[in-house]
């Protein structure tokens, strides 16, 4: 009896350890395959992997990254959910998790993974990186600025982390703080596309428009397709009074992405520039009709109707500015700027004031504002809103209030 017995407990023994050895060899097996990018065969192999050993978390996890990458992100969380069922110490599972849930725009439950990661590992980077991207996508820019610097700190050529950084500090208003480390970026990594592209953006924000259409040619040198770079330095360009290399920029961008509305809204606004006052028309038109709901379009389409003395038309497209994007302060004051030369002052005044009460320091508005009332013998609250619009920096009112004002 006692010989059957451990005879019994041999072959147990000897089943068990070949079981271990076959799920051990689907695991290789679809590892190899993983190496290859054969995610499909990948993981008919982790699955019979799994279906031998159920409690391998490493299994479920590498079963995840390969449905990760065939976009099967629901059956990839469960697998890596499950890994950490299995393993609440396995970081790969964290970290995976909380990529696969960033790209999702799942960003709070990602920074708990990441958190998760850094708890487990202190020292990973990565970690700090990916959870600096979603505190970004959140816009809580200062911690995710802090995650980027300890990213930084642990990883001191991490040219991404650096690229995250810089953008973190433009979004958080600290444009030269962004420009160097966008400049950072590109000594470590001179092809770094992104890094040339922002660092761009936050020249223009600072006035530095030769800087950056410099740093957009390089962007659009790096990578001939990108539609956004010709859009901005065609912005640069405009802010330059390089009409006509702005509208060829403008031109580009739409061949490159012909659904681009702001292109064409932008077009049309150069073009009118130019007095090309059909062509702007035809491209505002057709911004519209690719993005109905555009306030921007309506706004600058007035803009071109007043030109051509077309005032009531103007008010007409401000009003539709502005049901779109109610704090549109811009289009409050052209409305106003029509209807005063429609000779309706009261509403020209009521267009005034509530640009400024959206735009407190308007200084263009108090002292149209302060035109309007002259004309309807408001004498005193008039040379009120001069003195405001000369103490906001105005030269002209100080001609009008020595005239009006004494």
């Amino acid at each position: 009896m006692r010989n059957k017995i451990h005879k019994l407990l041999i072959l147990l023994f000897c089943f068990a350890n070949c079981y271990s050895q076959t799920a051990e060899e689907f695991f290789k097996k679809g590892n190899e395959k993983f190496g290859k990018e054969d995610y499909n065969g990948a993981i008919l192999d982790y699955t019979e992997a799994i279906e031998l050993d159920k409690d391998n978390a490493e299994t479920y996890c590498y079963r995840g990254v390969s449905r990760y990458f065939l976009n099967d992100y629901k059956n990839a969380i469960i697998d890596f959910t499950k890994a950490i069922e299995l393993n609440q110490s396995l970081i790969k599972a964290y970290y995976f998790r909380g990529v696969l849930k960033q790209d999702l725009q799942d960003y709070n439950e990602a920074i708990l993974d990441y958190s998760k990661v850094i708890e487990l590992k202190p020292d990973y980077a990565e970690a700090y990186f990916c959870r600096g991207l979603s505190r970004s996508e959140l816009k809580d820019y200062p911690f995710a600025i802090l995650d980027f610097t300890k990213a930084i700190e642990l990883k001191p050529n991490y040219t991404e982390a650096y690229t995250g950084r810089g953008f973190s500090k433009s979004k958080n208003k600290d444009y030269r703080g962004s420009i160097l480390d966008f400049t950072k970026a590109i000594e470590l990594k001179p092809d770094s596309e992104d890094a040339y592209f922002n660092r761009g953006i936050s020249k223009a924000i600072l006035q530095d428009y030769s800087g950056s259409i410099l740093d957009f040619t390089k962007t659009i040198e790096l990578k001939p397709d990108n539609s956004e770079a010709y859009q901005n330095r065609a912005l640069s360009k405009h802010e330059l009074r390089d009409y006509r290399g702005a509208i060829l920029d403008y031109t580009k961008a739409i061949e490159i992405k012909p659904d681009y509305a702001k292109a064409y809204c932008n077009r049309g606004a150069t073009k009118g520039e130019l007095k090309d006052y059909q062509g702007a028309i035809l491209d505002f038109t057709k911004a519209i009709k690719l993005k109905p709901d555009y306030a921007e379009v309506y706004y600058n389409k007035g803009r071109i109707k007043h030109d051509l003395h077309d005032y009531r038309g103007a008010t007409s497209d401000y009003i539709k500015a502005i049901k779109i994007k109610p704090n549109y302060a811009e289009a409050y004051f052209n409305k106003g700027l029509s209807n005063q030369e429609l000779q309706d002052y009261h509403a020209a005044i009521l267009d005034y004031t509530k640009a400024i009460e959206i735009k407190p320091g308007y200084e263009v508005a108090y002292y149209s504002r302060g035109l309007a009332k002259i004309n309807i013998k408001q004498l005193d609250a008039a040379c009120l809103d001069l003195k405001k619009a000369l103490e906001l920096g105005s030269e002209k009112a100080n001609l009008i209030i020595k005239e009006y004002c004494n």
